[in-house]
């Protein structure tokens, strides 16, 4: 994992907050190849979720719109939710070396004083009882600051989702079942947040929330256990690390009637899994809540079935900044049989930078075509043009970032119009005509 750490602050993937500051623990920025790699993932996302949906249970297309809604929402919508009340992780400070842990998780902490231990467990450990340390961050909307103007940053995207569905119904041609999905920033003051950006404070959430009749409920929790599975999949994620663990009747929320994780292997919990998506069978709970709170009628009135209720709701909700961990890590691939030692085999359509060009040398020529051939080709994907360096260390540089392809113009492309493309898996080498480059790639990643 520090390797990992070392190469994503190296290469521009991710860096610490306000570094030069000293950091704040919690927070990180996201580099260019880091924007970019979260930027894939979340158009390959929205696209498989929005605008090209999978097939329903009947065999036709089902509709899923997108919603984008405000991070700071009237407070009285988190009272109702039951974040105000209930959005609690039980919280033990050490007296002797001041650090504080999440009570039910003591297991997973070494004791800052010695590290062989878990917390706790050394002879000098002192800990206080635990209490309950609510995880929204707090703020005030207005000039006067006072209870009456406090708001909330935003813990999850869901709720503005469940505040919308009315006017969704309303204003959009859709009917039960359908999803609204939303992509945003979410804000969690967490007691100790760790591993790297797998807990953070600030973080991006992609989530969805399907409505249906409340008897079709568990077949489509089911559904969307298997089609999300699929999707990480798609990205090249081996099934080997990945796995769907059933919450125990203890970790459930009162109000979901079923919940099922997608676990990934992380370095830091290796053998063990750590949580990627959650997929929450949520019943009628918050639509009710918000009905009851908001004074305004949620029921939907299904003409089929002549009926009126109260939508059940099924939850895929997955990080997007912890798929930005999980892609890096599946993708770090170390090899030396290569000068950089590592390479990052990110699937094609999510790699950062998808073909390098580089002139042989910076003379003769060689920089105007290579130019040249990176103007035409950026036109459909994300490139990059280098002419500093050996070409060795440049395709080294490729390697951590990436990059499936790069194009060397050479001698030999001035007399025959060819350059050299080499491959970032396999390291070979070959030939094709100048003109063919569009093309290849094309074909080798898709449009």
């Amino acid at each position: 994992m520090d390797d990992i750490v070392a190469l994503c602050k190296r290469r521009g993937f991710v860096f610490p907050a306000s570094e030069i500051y000293g950091g704040l623990n919690g927070f990180w920025d996201y580099g260019p190849l880091g924007t970019q790699l979260k930027n894939n993932i979340r158009d390959d996302w929205w696209r498989q979720m929005v605008e090209c949906p999978p097939l329903g249970l009947d065999g036709h297309p089902t509709q899923i719109v997108g919603l984008d809604s405000a991070i700071i929402q009237n407070p009285q919508a988190w009272i109702a939710s039951g974040h105000v009340g209930g959005f609690n992780d039980p919280m033990i400070d050490c007296r002797v070396c001041k650090n504080r842990f999440r009570a039910d998780q003591l297991e997973e902490y070494e004791c800052p004083k010695k590290p062989s231990k878990q917390a706790g467990q050394h002879e000098k450990c002192d800990l206080t009882e635990p209490r309950q340390f609510n995880l929204m961050f707090e703020s005030y909307a207005g000039a006067v600051k006072d209870d009456s103007s406090k708001v909330y940053l935003r813990p999850e995207t869901a709720q503005g989702i469940f505040l919308n569905c009315k006017n969704v119904l309303d204003t959009m041609r859709v009917k039960l079942p359908f999803g609204i999905a939303q992509i945003g920033k979410a804000f969690r003051n967490e007691v100790t947040p760790r591993n790297f950006i797998f807990r953070s404070r600030e973080f991006e959430q992609m989530e969805m929330e399907w409505f249906c009749h409340p008897d079709e409920a568990i077949q489509w929790f089911e559904f969307w256990k298997d089609q999300r599975m699929e999707w990480w999949n798609s990205l090249g994620i081996n099934l080997d690390r990945l796995r769907l663990r059933d919450h125990d009747l203890d970790e459930l929320a009162h109000y979901s009637k079923a919940c099922v994780d997608i676990e990934y292997r992380y370095p830091f919990t290796d053998p063990g899994y750590g949580e990627l998506e959650g997929i929450a069978h949520r019943g009628c709970f918050d639509l009710a809540q918000h009905q009851e709170h908001g004074k305004v009628k949620l029921e939907y009135f299904d003409q089929d079935r002549n009926e009126r209720y109260i939508p059940n709701v099924i939850e895929p909700a997955s990080g997007l900044t912890r798929a930005v961990l999980v892609l890096i890590c599946e993708a770090y691939t170390p090899d030396d049989s290569r000068p950089s030692k590592v390479y990052l085999r990110f699937h094609p359509r999510l790699a950062p930078i998808k073909a390098a060009v580089f002139p042989l040398v910076n003379k003769d020529g060689m920089p105007q075509v290579a130019e040249n051939l990176y103007l035409d080709l950026r036109k459909q994907y994300t490139c990059q043009y280098d002419v500093k360096q050996s070409i060795g260390k440049r395709y080294a540089r490729m390697d951590e970032a990436g990059t499936p392809y790069c194009f060397t113009v050479d001698g030999d492309t001035l007399n025959d119009q060819t350059i050299t493309v080499r491959s970032r898996d396999t390291q070979q080498q070959q030939r094709i005509n100048l003109d063919q480059a569009v093309e290849f790639l094309t074909e080798s990643i898709g449009a």
